[in-house]
């Protein structure tokens, strides 16, 4: 799965750092916020200040709402300290079936930022498939995008954005 990576800024000579999850590449199939530079593999953040403004809460009812989203999810990692939230789950891959075993799985992550009441999220399914010439994975089928959009609307989190509408392309 992604790695969390950490991002460090002087702010009137104040060390902050943030952490975010990383970006989708170019040759994978998935979603995430930081994939800023790839439009097809983008998605804005969310914001939990529909529901409420306490981090801990949010992070609960996301949780429930990744555990609910599948019958096969498997929650993997669940982190909750000095105010850092970091989900990871995995669901098997639906597209293309037949992969078995850890290949045939997608990655979810997610982390709440109190700070500014938002979630960072990513979902990647492990294995890409390529049929030669393409030089781009064939399509999930917007699975992992219809999965986190499934995760948000159950929540009733706003979008921070556009919309990502995924690949039309079957």
């Amino acid at each position: 799965y992604g790695d969390i990576l950490s991002l460090s800024s002087d702010v009137d000579d104040t060390k902050k750092t943030e952490k975010r999850v990383s970006r989708i590449a170019a040759t994978e199939n998935g979603i995430s916020t930081s994939s800023v530079r790839n439009p097809s593999r983008f998605s804005p953040p969310w914001s939990y200040l529909t529901e409420t403004s306490d981090a801990n809460v949010a992070f609960n009812s996301l949780v429930a709402a990744v555990k609910d989203v599948d019958p096969n999810v498997k929650i993997e990692e669940e982190t909750r300290s000095d105010g850092f939230y970091y989900l990871h789950a995995t669901v098997p891959t639906s597209v293309p079936p037949g992969i078995t075993g850890s290949a045939g799985l997608d990655d979810l992550e997610f982390i709440v930022r109190p700070d500014d009441s938002v979630v960072l999220y990513r979902s990647a399914s492990r294995t890409s498939v390529f049929v030669y010439p393409l030089t781009q994975p064939v399509s999930d089928r917007n699975t992992n995008l219809k999965r986190l959009d499934k995760i948000r609307r159950k929540l009733g989190w706003l979008m921070l954005g556009d919309e990502q509408q995924g690949s039309s392309i079957l």
